[in-house]
C-alpha cells in the first residue's frame, strides 16, 4: 500500500470518528484502520492486531471502544452461536455466510426478503437478516483433501 494511500485510510477514519463526535484517539484509529480492511474480526483479534502496531492495549480497552463505535453506528456486529461475535466497519445492508466448521464470516450481496404482510400482528419489524449456513472452501478443502 502506497503512503499517500495509508494518508488517506487514516484520513477517513479521521472523519468518520469525527462526524459521530468521537474524540479522535491513536487506538480508536487503530481498531478502525483494522476493521477497514474488510475482514470479520472478534475482539481478541482486534486486540492482537492492534497491539501489533500499538505496543499495549487491553481487551477491555477494545470493548469499550467497539462499544461507542456500535451506538454511533460506525461498526455492526454478528452474532456467530458457538464462536465470539465479529465486527465490521457499518456498511452498505447485506447478509452474511458462516461457515459452520470454523466460524469464518463473509459479505454476501443477496436480496433481503420483504418485511411480512402477515403472521406478526402488533409488531413494528425494523429489518431483517438472512445467514446462509454451510462450509466455507478451507474446511470443505480439508474434509475432502
Amino acid at each position: 500500500m502506497t503512503r499517500e494511500a495509508v494518508a488517506s485510510e487514516r484520513d477517513e477514519a479521521i472523519q468518520r470518528l469525527r462526524d459521530v463526535g468521537l474524540r479522535v484517539t491513536g487506538p480508536r484509529l487503530e481498531i478502525l484502520q483494522i476493521l477497514a480492511g474488510g475482514e470479520h474480526l472478534d475482539v481478541e483479534s482486534l486486540t492482537a492486531a492492534a497491539r501489533e502496531r500499538l505496543g499495549t492495549l487491553t481487551s477491555q480497552a477494545v470493548y469499550e471502544m467497539l462499544r461507542h463505535f456500535l451506538d454511533t453506528g460506525l461498526v455492526t456486529k454478528f452474532d456467530r452461536p458457538g464462536w465470539p461475535a465479529v465486527f465490521e466497519i457499518a456498511d452498505a445492508p447485506h447478509n452474511h455466510a458462516l461457515c459452520i466448521s470454523c466460524g469464518r464470516v463473509e459479505n454476501v450481496e443477496s436480496t433481503t426478503p420483504r418485511k411480512p404482510t402477515t403472521g406478526l400482528p402488533g409488531w413494528h419489524v425494523d429489518g431483517s437478516e438472512v445467514v446462509f449456513k454451510g462450509q466455507c472452501p478451507d474446511c470443505r478443502a480439508s474434509i475432502e483433501g
